[in-house]
């Protein structure tokens, strides 16, 4: 039987960008389907959801979501039973940033295209295909881990590696929240997690909660990555906090806390911080 013919999505804001990289694609893999060519990331992440496609190439800047924050979405949002994508991002950054994709899983091809460089990720892509088209399955489907960047740890691995690369944000030691007409003065060590509400950011600690403005992605650097563990793309947790990781019968993941009420989802993207040491 003749396997179908492997189906690409590409994401990227320069449509003479995206022409190039389709044109390209189509001259080194002509049997590759291209399926959708999305301006931004938030049609990336719709496209992605509704085409369920092999293969993502995605920017890494564009508007409305980032390529890093569509994958990590869709990755949260993807269904059980279809493996995830093989992603491929598309980075203008240069040689000194290129470590981070050279030791994940995820490629990358360089702004402006360059036959010599889709080459060799065309060829490693035909690979992993070829290798996921043969695997085993796992003895337990109900727990196995999606395959692609939401079962093996690569997305993570990948931001982890980005954000590292990052100039390093002076620690915060207090939490300034405005109540009413008073500023309030929260230790980190009582706040039990952060979670993020459109523009402000609800701290919750045992007793109470306040809100801050500023988003996750500005507080997450000026945190102890030991002590405060993000958890999804909207919370991050005090780990101190967690009393147990608990996989429900799909493999979801949700975290009961010790002195407070809530349970708190984990995204597949982060579900390795959980396993058993």
């Amino acid at each position: 039987m003749t396997s179908p013919s492997p189906r690409a999505l590409i994401a990227e804001d320069e449509p003479i960008l995206a022409a190039a990289l389709a044109h390209a694609l189509q001259r080194l893999w002509p049997e590759l389907d291209i399926v959708a060519t999305c301006p931004n990331g938030v049609d990336a992440l719709r496209q992605g959801l509704a085409l369920r496609p092999d293969i993502l190439f995605l920017d890494i800047k564009m508007p409305g979501k980032t390529g890093l924050e569509a994958a990590e979405e869709l990755a949260e949002q993807w269904p059980a039973d279809t493996p995830f994508p093989h992603i491929v991002f598309v980075t203008a950054y240069d040689d000194y940033a290129l470590a981070a994709f050279e030791h994940a899983a995820a490629d990358y091809v360089l702004k402006p295209v360059n036959d010599a460089r889709l080459g060799k990720t065309v060829e490693r892509l035909r690979q992993r295909l070829r290798d996921s088209a043969t695997a085993t399955p796992a003895p337990d489907a109900t727990l196995a881990p999606p395959a692609g960047p939401a079962g093996d740890d690569n997305m993570a691995r990948l931001l982890n590696q980005l954000q590292a690369m990052l100039p390093p944000a002076p620690r915060l030691q207090m939490i300034r929240a405005a109540v009413g007409n008073s500023v309030r003065m929260i230790a980190l060590a009582d706040v039990v997690y952060f979670e993020a509400l459109d523009k402000y950011i609800n701290v919750v600690c045992q007793d109470s909660e306040a809100l801050i403005r500023t988003s996750l992605k500005e507080l997450l650097p000026q945190l102890d990555p030991q002590q405060f563990w993000q958890i999804h793309r909207g919370t991050i947790v005090n780990a101190s906090a967690i009393a147990t990781a608990v996989r429900d019968d799909a493999g979801k993941l949700s975290l009961t806390l010790r002195q407070h009420p809530a349970q708190l989802r984990v995204s597949p993207l982060y579900a390795h911080l959980f396993r058993q040491m």
